[in-house]
């Protein structure tokens, strides 16, 4: 599944928020400007992370992504399944540039099975500058730029089928 899911998050087509499949009930999860692992505690009992993937990759491994972001030539990767009680409820992309990983910032590297909503939230330097929805098949994800003490980073999330944001839609 998380192979499969990632290939999915991939995919995703970005949407304006104005779209009119956009819902209030499904804007009300995908426009979420708190920690999304916070939402979810409301959802559960206990919120884990499974890390798939994390490391350094180049430049040139990303997509679209590219525009979004410095022009630096690597980046630090993390790739997790976000649970609730155990039940795979999101995918996470997390694209750090390599600029970005000074001072404080450089614990993005050793989140390990942190959620990053944790570190990022508890950060008094935290911004947004966008958040973007996106749907592929019959799934729905979103992607932000969030910035710490002014340096960027770029999360993308797919909501799992087993996520809270679809029986909120039910």
């Amino acid at each position: 599944m998380s192979q499969e899911a990632l290939s999915l998050l991939r995919a995703l087509n970005w949407l304006p928020s104005t779209h009119p499949t956009l819902t209030a009930p499904l804007l009300d999860w995908l426009m979420e400007e708190d920690s999304m692992t916070r939402r979810f505690e409301q959802h559960c009992q206990q919120v884990t992370v499974r890390p798939m993937r994390e490391g350094f990759i180049n430049a040139e491994e990303l997509t679209d992504e590219r525009a979004l972001l410095p022009d630096d030539a690597r980046f630090w990767l993390r790739e997790i399944v976000l649970c609730g009680d155990g039940e795979p409820w999101l995918i996470g992309r997390t694209l750090v540039p390599e600029s970005t990983l000074n001072g404080p910032e450089q614990m993005l590297q050793q989140l390990g099975t942190r959620p990053l909503g944790r570190y990022l939230f508890s950060s008094s330097t935290l911004s947004r500058d966008f958040i973007e929805p996106g749907s592929v098949e019959t799934l729905w994800g979103r992607r932000s730029r969030l910035r710490l003490s002014g340096k960027p980073l770029l999360l993308t999330e797919l909501f799992l089928p087993a996520s809270p944001l679809y029986r909120d839609l039910a």
